[in-house]
């Protein structure tokens, strides 16, 4: 940012030349003025949290979660990799102006700013540079480590060895304890909301070091790392409920009810300014100019339970029975967890925005998003047409992303969609603490955030009050938080980031292919957009047919590659750095990612 201030003072300058050169320029953008100005210091600052808060991402097709068409499974994901294309590239943008303000904010007197308002911006500053540290060390191991402004003119200088992965977590947790020593549990003006506060710096805290002391950084499984995890994890979640956290009874409403208890860290949208768009999930012919991405696979669909816990298992070998295909029908539509209505559309029941493509689809009418067969040819094409006469479109799955789509808008307005992104929720935060539990043997702990994540969902309780939970052992309870975790954060960008701190690659590859549910028309049978796919009589017109490879391609399959965990750095910014940056040890360099 200060580069484009210095420029614009620049151009400012030479244009108040015209007036004569004793003219002085009020208007001038002077960089140095920005450090006697509270508003402008302010707006330095808000541009870091511009360029660092991640917000909404549609990234299923990355794993087992969604699929984007035939054909778009990435290479990494097929095992197809090298040094110059699996990276994961070096960026100090953010780091550079956290330092620079940090810098800068020393000289600042308490007549610019109140010692207290200067104490939480370099609270603030500093969160970001961790979390953007934390973004480089978590794909690549160490990386250098750049505490102040670099001086330009000093050439050899500004190339720096790397930090030891144990260097870069230990500053990385330094400026979030200085964080956390003096932001605010929550801010007392509304105006202020969405800044970082003490909770989402201590849940922060607590995920680097859950993930620290995970596989992927402690293959050998070091108990003093879960200890330190559990303790950050099991502060932060208590915090969190001292300052009104906790989850939100609904959880379909965690997205429309705005600035509910949940929410810990959110990036805010609103329309007009910042309006996010969500035309890329919304199925043909209800969007414009985007579709067919985050379509649920079958492996996501079954990862939700019964609606009594007990798991959604899908015999594919008895889907020719008429009377198991009958009873899986009716489970799979009718009998599930209340997370998987509020995260998937499916064909059969009114699409959740006002839209109208009249006379063919009204609001109000199911929209049909099924299949027929044709033996002849022995394929399945869409039947969309069937029921909506003369309306073509529609995708490979017959299932759309329904968690958080702004449903107040028509296909021509998505740019529009206000739907705040919430970047940690409380429900994370206390999965991240059973998680660590678990780890340490507390497997009291953990079956007991396992059980209120549940209750949330509208899991009956059963016998015993275990909602379906029958885990006991620690590596038991472990693969039942992977599979919790699939289902609480669908479509949240979480899916990949934990298989690969778990190191458990091997769970996508055991698919092979994306496999797909198609709701598929019998024979003879007639549906009108009246109808629904929640009724038992309608639901008998169809069946359920598996599909072992959407693709269609036996080329396109996970086969993630079990001896790279750590991304490369790109061969260019090493020579950028004549070579004084080295390369990970998975990619032919020295430097290892583990000390």
């Amino acid at each position: 940012m200060r580069y484009f201030v210095c420029s614009l003072a620049i151009l400012l300058v030479v244009a108040s030349c015209k007036k004569g050169l004793d003219y002085k320029n009020n208007g001038a953008i002077n960089p140095e003025n920005v450090w006697s100005d509270p508003t402008m210091i302010k707006a330095f600052l808000n541009d870091i949290y511009g360029a660092s808060m991640p917000g909404w991402s549609f990234d299923g097709n990355s794993t087992d979660e969604g699929y984007n068409g035939a054909k778009t499974l990435g290479n990494y994901q097929r095992g197809i990799i090298a040094v110059d294309q699996t990276t994961s590239s070096l960026n100090y943008s953010v780091i550079d102006k956290a330092n620079f303000f940090l810098d800068q904010l020393e000289a600042v007197s308490t007549g610019v700013l109140p010692a207290d308002l200067k104490a939480q911006y370099i609270a603030e500053a500093k969160f970001w540079r961790a979390w953007s540290y934390w973004n480089m060390v978590n794909n690549l191991g160490g990386v250098p480590l750049i505490l102040h402004t670099q001086n330009a003119d000093d050439v050899n200088a500004l190339f720096k060895p790397r930090n030891k992965t144990s260097e870069c977590i230990a500053q990385i947790i330094k400026d979030l304890d200085d964080a956390i020593a003096v932001l605010p549990g929550k801010y007392a003006s509304n105006v202020d909301y969405g800044r970082i506060t003490k909770v989402a710096a201590m849940a922060v805290k607590g995920k680097v070091l859950m993930t620290y002391a995970s596989p992927l950084f402690n293959p050998a499984n070091d108990a003093s790392r879960w200890q330190t995890a559990y303790d950050a994890n099991k502060a932060a979640k208590d915090y969190a409920l001292s300052q009104g956290h906790d989850l939100f009874p609904n959880y379909k409403n965690i997205w429309y009810t705005e600035r509910n208890q949940e929410v810990i860290m959110v990036r805010q949208y609103v329309f007009p300014g910042a309006g996010v768009a969500f035309n890329s999930i919304r199925p043909t012919p209800l969007t414009k100019d985007a579709t067919g991405v985050n379509q649920p696979t079958l492996n996501l669909l079954l990862a939700y339970p019964k609606k009594d816990g007990s798991p959604m298992q899908l015999d594919k070998n008895q889907m020719s029975d008429p009377a198991y295909n009958t009873q899986f029908m009716t489970d799979f539509y009718t009998n599930r967890d209340s997370r998987f209505y509020a995260t998937i559309f499916f064909g059969g029941i009114p699409y959740p925005t006002p839209d109208e493509v009249s006379p063919v689809y009204v609001k109000g009418n199911s929209f049909w998003e099924i299949w027929k067969y044709d033996a002849a040819t022995d394929k399945y094409s869409s039947a969309m047409n069937i029921v909506h006469t003369g309306m073509t479109g529609g995708g490979q799955t017959g299932f759309w992303e329904r968690k958080g789509l702004d449903t107040t808008l028509v296909a021509a307005l998505y740019a529009q969609g206000q739907t705040d992104w919430p970047v940690i929720r409380y429900a994370e935060v206390l999965m991240n603490y059973g998680e660590c539990a678990n780890e340490l043997g507390k497997s009291g702990e953990a079956l007991q955030v396992l059980k209120d994540i549940r209750r949330r969902a509208g899991i009956t309780a059963g016998a015993g009050s275990n909602y379906g939970i029958t885990a006991s052992a620690t590596s038991d309870i472990r693969d039942a938080y992977i599979n919790e975790r699939q289902v609480e954060f669908a479509f949240e960008n979480k899916r990949f980031g934990d298989l690969r701190r778990w190191k458990r690659y091997d769970l996508l590859n055991a698919q092979t292919f994306k496999h797909g549910l198609y709701a598929t028309l019998k024979d003879g049978v007639v549906i009108s957009p009246s109808e629904t796919i929640m009724n038992a009589t309608t639901r008998a017109k169809l069946r359920g047919v598996y599909i072992d490879n959407l693709d269609g391609d036996p080329n396109f399959k996970f086969n993630l590659d079990l001896n790279h965990w750590f991304y490369a750095i790109p061969p260019a910014q090493i020579s950028q750095s004549k070579n004084v940056i080295v390369q990970n040890k998975e990619w032919g360099g020295a430097f290892d990612p583990l000390q």
